[in-house]
C-alpha cells in the first residue's frame, strides 16, 4: 500500500548517499534524482524512499513520534543493516534485540537529520 515515504533532509548529497549505502545489499539505488528530491527503491513499481529538501525552505526536522520501518529477511539482516547505519554515521537508538518474545527482532538508529529508522524481521 505504500508508494513512497518522504524524509526531509539538510544535506541532499550526504543523504542520497548514506540512503543508497544503507540498502545496496537490498539492490537499492537512486532511481529518479530531481534535485531536490531523490528517490530510492529496490526496482520500479516497488515501495521508495525519498529524501528532500522541505518544500517550504524551512529547516528540515525530524517528527516526535515518526519513524520508518524496514523489513529484513532475517534477524542476521537486521544485524547487518544496523551496523551498516553505525558506519554510514548514524546515531544508535536501540541496539538490535528480541523486542517481543518469539514475535518482533529490531533495531533502531537515527540518521544525520534525527530521523528514527527501524530494521526488523518478525519471529
Amino acid at each position: 500500500m505504500i508508494g513512497y515515504t518522504t524524509l526531509g533532509v539538510s544535506d541532499m548529497d550526504a543523504a542520497k548517499t548514506f540512503y543508497a549505502e544503507l540498502f545496496a545489499s537490498k539492490g537499492a539505488k537512486i532511481v529518479t534524482d530531481m534535485g531536490r528530491i531523490a528517490f530510492i527503491s529496490t526496482g520500479r513499481g516497488q515501495p521508495m524512499l525519498a529524501v528532500c529538501e522541505p518544500y517550504d525552505k524551512q529547516p528540515a526536522t525530524s517528527g516526535n513520534g515518526t519513524m520508518v520501518a524496514f523489513v529484513a529477511d532475517s534477524k542476521e539482516e537486521v544485524d547487518a543493516i544496523y551496523a551498516r547505519a553505525i558506519e554510514l554515521g548514524a546515531s544508535d537508538d536501540g541496539a538490535p534485540g528480541q523486542r517481543i518474545p518469539d514475535r518482533f527482532y529490531g533495531a533502531y538508529v537515527r540518521d544525520a537529520d534525527n530521523n528514527k529508522l527501524c530494521f526488523f524481521v518478525f519471529g
